[in-house]
């Protein structure tokens, strides 16, 4: 039970990787693809909601169109990455220029998808907990840019990350470790409640001492999804990286535009993304270090 709060999933029996043939070149080699192109697909999703969310466009019923002229992209213009290189970064119609940052964002979330397969078969984890990160990439990715431009989290970026959390986490416990569907559950759901819940507190008493908002609320909503995503000492690592290296950022600023700090606007999303990317690849490794520091 304590290694599923803990989701010290590492280690274990699982030799789903061998038997899934990833011991050959060619099977690694396709799987690896396939999670690249996955990756790129939904990373063309990404891109529709970095765009959308923030002046509260459906991204469901409007059809892909040319920010400039408003023609529909025809779906051999919108394959990910490769229409981009097709037209050199250009409307075909209207011949504006297109945001690098739409093959970036394809790019890295197909290189991510990848990456988190392989990092899962080599540490021994199950392999379902690939919906857990997968899931988390694409939060993390639409937060760095919709926090970073906008200064907001939408709610449409996180409840469906925590509602998908605590489905798959229902579906297949294997993900916290554990056997018991209802237990896998309420691990989720805790882990949410705890880490949502402490960073509230904080938003309330700071707001209440200050007087001013100093924490926003999509921040606490962010870190709920992570708490259910990854658990409590994946929120609890967030939350300390997220708040030094925003605090840096925040010093470098205020340095730079000879501003006091108090008066420098440091959007805290980005650097809370940055800290579960590296609880993704690593978290595993960091928490037992952890623990056998003290344990010694």
């Amino acid at each position: 039970m304590l290694n599923g709060f803990l989701r010290l999933t590492d280690q274990a029996a699982y030799i789903w990787w061998s038997r899934a043939g990833f011991g050959d070149d060619y099977v690694l080699c396709f799987f690896v693809v396939s999670s690249f192109l996955l990756g790129s697909c939904l990373g063309s999703f990404l891109n529709v909601c970095i765009w959308r969310m923030p002046l509260n466009q459906s991204i469901v019923t409007a059809p892909s169109h040319c920010p400039k002229c408003d023609t529909p992209i025809r779906w051999f213009d919108n394959i990910p990455i490769l229409s981009f290189l097709l037209l050199h970064g250009r409307c075909r119609y209207c011949k504006a220029t297109i945001s690098k940052r739409y093959i970036f964002v394809e790019g890295l979330t197909g290189i991510l998808f990848a990456l988190l397969l392989v990092k899962i078969g080599v540490v021994q984890q199950p392999p379902l907990t690939l919906l857990a990160y997968y899931t988390m990439t694409m939060l993390c990715i639409s937060t760095i840019w919709i926090d970073f431009e906008h200064r907001l989290i939408p709610d449409v970026t996180t409840y469906p990350a925590m509602i998908f959390g605590l489905a798959i986490s229902a579906a297949f416990p294997s993900i916290w470790g554990v056997d018991n569907h209802l237990t896998s559950f309420g691990m989720a759901l805790i882990s949410g409640v705890i880490s949502g819940g402490v960073l509230s507190l904080f938003a309330i008493i700071g707001q209440s001492i200050v007087r001013k908002e100093v924490l926003g609320w999509g921040d606490v909503k962010y870190m709920a999804a992570v708490g259910i995503l990854l658990g409590i000492p994946g929120a609890v690592f967030t939350l300390l990286f997220g708040s030094f290296s925003g605090s840096i950022y925040g010093i470098c600023g205020a340095l730079y535009s000879g501003k006091k700090l108090a008066k420098v606007a440091i959007p805290l999303g980005p650097f809370l993304a940055f800290g579960s990317f590296i609880w993704m690849f690593a978290g595993e490794k960091i928490l037992r270090w952890y623990l056998g520091f003290f344990s010694a």
